[in-house]
């Protein structure tokens, strides 16, 4: 594949206030987490992360499907080596969860947008977005078990956004869940008309593109950093935070100008 198809594997749309929309363009492969979709993906998280034009993300699809998980096709063809395909499933593995871990460590917030079916490592994609919004045409599942490949990587992200029981029914199972399903157990924020669907994703980026990005920044980090620690240890890392955040220019900025009934005048800092 060429870099020029590469490059066309996700489209890239910049409103002017900083809203970018990135969209899985290989419908004739369900939008397949592919080698050159992960590493078309992963270049696109980290030009993003320090780039001042971009301030929130937005991550949809072209097609039925948002991402149908990792190309099963390549994963068969990489069993051809003479260790049976190890060293290629584990540099596959690593790539994802490198991806995954990018999405969660830039520091916009990153919608996603689904309007079709997000199954196994797309489901897991959904799950590492900081926001999700599904259209009724939406489907979710981790369906792993019934090729005999349980969803281990999928379900590191899965169980960090739904309870323990939900996140294992759908991984022993393999069960498709509705959208209204997966609203309930906490996967998406919620489920819009399929019409609305993008209006209402760009309406809500564009409300955070408004904020300070510097504390959107902040924020988001700290956030996904005290849920791995203990109550005690959580406060006293927030507090530190809430400290450091107090003392930045937008802080002061954002406070004086609500104290002041104006708006504020972000300089992102």
């Amino acid at each position: 594949m060429s870099e020029i198809d590469n490059a066309d594997l996700v489209l890239q749309e910049l409103s002017e206030s900083g809203v970018l929309r990135l969209t899985l363009n290989d419908n004739s492969r369900r939008n397949a987490l592919s080698e050159a979709m992960l590493k078309r993906l992963g270049d696109l998280m980290v030009s993003t992360a320090n780039d001042p034009a971009v301030r929130v993300i937005v991550l949809a699809a072209v097609g039925p499907a948002f991402c149908a998980g990792h190309d099963l096709k390549e994963m068969t063809a990489g069993r051809q080596a003479d260790d049976g395909g190890r060293e290629y499933f584990t540099h596959v593995m690593k790539t994802c969860s490198g991806v995954m871990q990018s999405i969660v460590n830039n520091p916009k917030p990153v919608i996603a947008e689904v309007a079709g079916v997000a199954t196994a490592a797309g489901c897991q994609l959904v799950a590492s977005c900081d926001l999700a919004y599904a259209a009724e045409t939406a489907k979710f599942g981790t369906p792993g078990v019934h090729i005999g490949l349980f969803c281990s990587t999928p379900m590191v992200a899965l169980s960090r956004n739904v309870s323990n029981k939900h996140a294992m029914e759908m991984l022993l199972t393999g069960d498709v869940l509705s959208p209204q399903r997966a609203a309930e157990m906490g996967l998406i924020n919620r489920v819009v008309s399929a019409e609305e669907l993008s209006n209402f994703t760009m309406q809500t980026a564009e409300k955070m593109a408004a904020k300070s990005s510097m504390t959107l920044a902040v924020g988001k980090q700290a956030f996904y950093k005290q849920r791995t620690m203990s109550l005690e240890d959580a406060y006293d890392y927030a507090s530190q935070v809430m400290v450091e955040n107090m003392l930045k220019h937008d802080a002061e900025e954002g406070i004086q100008a609500f104290i002041e009934k104006r708006s504020a005048n972000w300089q992102d800092k």
